[in-house]
């Protein structure tokens, strides 16, 4: 009977198939193995490339976090859920659909970022025509021009002070210890600024539906059922997406 049911059901007979097909697969050698080891040899440049495959996996498991605080991510991931919240529609879009469009949004902004990168530093570095470490200070040129023209200066006084430096007189001098923490703290308050001002009408809409209902004797009448029908007309009447997206890619001066 067990038997039975196993392979009524698709699922578990397409599991049941896997765990018979592993392990003679495995017997057989079928499946590659994959191994990475370090072992005795004289020659130096054998040891520095392993160290620098070993120093990009380690970059490459920090990457989301580059993504997040070095770029335009942040910001535009931040006003879409202060736009969810605001019209009350709880997990629509869900958070998939806005992270996507986040990153897309990111990509799209930096663009400019990554073909400077791309010029300046990837290509020469891949046609050998540039070493390692210039190709790094050229990668990091762009990326810091970036941050710098959307850091308040406040901010990087503050982590200036903090680490007892002085103030440069180029804004390309600062290191980027002080610069990254001093960026994200701008693009927070930015962030925070906009979604302040993406609040504010739905706001107005919750207390005006609340009044009326008040007022006509409907207490007992939640005031989000009226509301959020008419607060998702509205954002389409005007074009909510395109006027937020505008005004984003409209506050990254681009």
């Amino acid at each position: 009977m067990k038997a039975q049911s196993i392979f009524k059901q698709p699922i578990l007979f397409v599991l049941f198939c896997i765990a018979i097909w592993l392990p003679v697969s495995a017997y057989a050698g079928d499946i590659p193995t994959l191994s990475f080891s370090l072992g005795d040899s004289e020659d130096p440049d054998a040891w520095f490339t392993g160290l620098k495959i070993i120093a990009m996996m380690t970059i490459l498991t920090l990457a989301p976090s580059i993504l997040v605080m070095m770029t335009s991510f942040t910001r535009i991931l931040i006003v879409f859920a202060f736009l969810r919240q605001a019209m009350g529609t709880q997990q629509s879009p869900p958070n998939q659909i806005l992270v996507g469009l986040a990153l897309f949004l990111t990509l799209f902004i930096m663009m400019p970022v990554w073909e400077k990168i791309d010029s300046n530093a990837l290509t020469p570095y891949l046609n050998e025509e540039i070493t390692q470490s210039v190709a790094v200070d050229r990668a990091i040129e762009p990326l810091s021009a970036f941050m710098i023209k959307q850091t308040r200066e406040d901010d990087l006084i503050l982590f200036l002070d903090a680490a007892k430096l002085e103030k440069p007189a180029e804004a390309t001098d600062i290191p980027l210890h002080v610069l990254i923490p001093s960026f994200v703290i701008s693009e927070l308050r930015t962030a925070f600024e906009i979604g302040f001002l993406i609040y504010l009408p739905f706001v107005i809409l919750d207390m005006v539906v609340a009044s009326v209902l008040m007022s006509m004797g409907m207490m007992m009448l939640p005031p989000v059922m009226i509301s959020l029908p008419l607060k998702i007309i509205l954002f389409v009447l005007v074009d909510g997406w395109h006027l937020i997206t505008a005004n984003l890619l409209a506050s990254f001066k681009m």
